[in-house]
């Protein structure tokens, strides 16, 4: 991969920052991570926003009309009643069971 130096204005208090994270002999790899960081970021970002892209459709799932908290809520409570159902058979069988001597 090819380097190119390249001159960027960092705001004084901004630069104290990184310094105290990664040291001054450590900015350059740390503005490159972060940029290539935000770089991909921003790439996904428009990707989701564009118009082909999304393959999530917001019609395509109903169930999530009045939010996601909710469709997990409503989620969670039937799943605790479909357990509560199958430990209440379970107790039936229990003490339905024909005694053995």
């Amino acid at each position: 991969m090819s380097v190119r130096r390249t001159h960027v204005l960092v705001p004084e208090d901004l630069l104290r920052e990184i310094d105290a994270l990664v040291g001054p002999r450590g900015r350059s790899s740390f503005l490159v991570e972060t940029a290539r960081h935000e770089v991909r970021r921003q790439t996904l970002l428009r990707f989701l926003e564009g118009e082909e892209a999304p393959v999530w459709k917001s019609k395509d799932h109903p169930e999530l009309a009045e939010g996601a908290a909710d469709w997990v809520r409503k989620l969670r409570a039937e799943s605790d009643a479909r357990k509560s159902q199958n430990r209440v058979r379970t107790r039936r069988q229990v003490t339905q069971r024909p005694r053995t001597l």
